[in-house]
């Protein structure tokens, strides 16, 4: 038996620099749900590669053109219906490829008219104070980066 779900697959990148984390904030532009703070990344356009995702929404949502380093791993998360904060009545299943890059040129610049709406540095020592998407603590512990104090969901 099959039902209607949902699927996403998008490439992020875990960019780190003098032990602060690049984040991109996710504005999802309903009046009822709060934005978080996320990886820079985003979904892949039809015909794109991973690399070649992560590279065009790391300058779209920062401003700053980024060199892969590694392929750090790929994260699967399945919601339930009741989980979707955008209340949509299907299930969703998002597949995350997650790297390692390091910035190359660029000026920091948030993005205009997309799903994000800024980009910041962040400490890793601070990001307990920081309303994260459950992506980051994931991406930051397959970096090694991962502070102690921060939960990390491997589901």
């Amino acid at each position: 038996m099959s039902f209607p779900m949902d699927t996403r697959v998008g490439a992020y990148a875990v960019i780190v620099d003098d032990g602060a984390v690049l984040l991109s904030h996710w504005n999802p532009r309903h009046p009822t749900l709060r934005g978080a703070w996320t990886l820079p990344g985003g979904g892949m356009e039809v015909g794109e590669q991973p690399a070649q995702t992560v590279l065009r929404e790391v300058f779209e949502e920062t401003g700053f053109s980024v060199e892969l380093d590694a392929l750090l791993g790929v994260h699967s998360r399945h919601m339930e219906p009741g989980e979707r904060l955008d209340g949509r009545g299907r299930p969703f299943h998002a597949l995350r490829v997650i790297y390692r890059a390091h910035v190359t040129g660029g000026t920091l610049t948030p993005e205009v008219g997309g799903s994000s709406d800024e980009a910041r540095w962040f400490p890793l020592s601070g990001l307990t104070e920081v309303p994260l998407v459950s992506l980051v603590p994931v991406a930051l512990d397959l970096a090694g980066l991962a502070p102690a104090d921060l939960p990390v969901e491997r589901r």
